[in-house]
């Protein structure tokens, strides 16, 4: 028998019953769904320490259980001391079991861990994506708080095949993401 993440169960057991009712689709097809997960790190400070997109790297890497790649610069910015084909950041994209798998982690264990939590805003991209905005990296339980030189914070982008944002709101509101209070336009 092959291995389904709850959260994948619960998106066809849950999810799409409840989104076909409250939009009234005609077909379960209609009902979107999340593509992918994008984690992404900025560290403009690795300009002047090298070890720093290293550190990050690794740190991304065992947060999503997949090999993060580092990004580089497009084009040289003097104001900035940075050079073209500088690496400044680190990237990962997480797809099919791992999404769900990591999507799963961050609903259960790590919002949770946030200090001083009321919920996360309503601000989508006028297509249904959303991005997360998290401040320190240290809310995920695969950090070790005594080996962190440096506090860093990520964006974490959920993909979604949904057309407006009232769709994807709904989509990872019955996935269970914690969003305050909302307002209806």
């Amino acid at each position: 028998m092959e291995y389904t993440p709850n959260l994948k169960t619960k998106y066809y057991e849950e999810v799409v019953p409840a989104l076909l009712k409250e939009f009234n689709y005609k077909s379960s097809m209609q009902v979107p769904k999340l593509v992918k997960i994008v984690l992404n790190q900025g560290v403009g400070k690795a300009i002047a320490d090298k070890k720093l997109i290293d550190t990050s790297q690794k740190e991304l890497t065992l947060i999503s259980g997949q090999k993060a790649v580092q990004t580089i610069s497009k084009k040289d910015i003097s104001n900035f001391k940075l050079r073209k084909k500088m690496p400044i950041g680190v990237k990962v994209t997480l797809r099919r079991n791992n999404m769900f798998e990591f999507l799963e982690r961050l609903i259960s264990i790590s919002i949770p861990r946030i200090r001083d939590f009321r919920g996360i805003n309503y601000k989508f991209d006028g297509k249904g994506n959303y991005t997360l905005g998290i401040k320190e990296q240290i809310i995920f339980p695969e950090i070790e708080i005594d080996k962190i030189n440096e506090i860093l914070g990520l964006d974490i982008t959920f993909v979604t095949t949904a057309n407006t944002d009232e769709e994807g709101y709904a989509l990872l509101r019955e996935f269970g993401l914690p969003f305050k209070n909302i307002k209806k336009n």
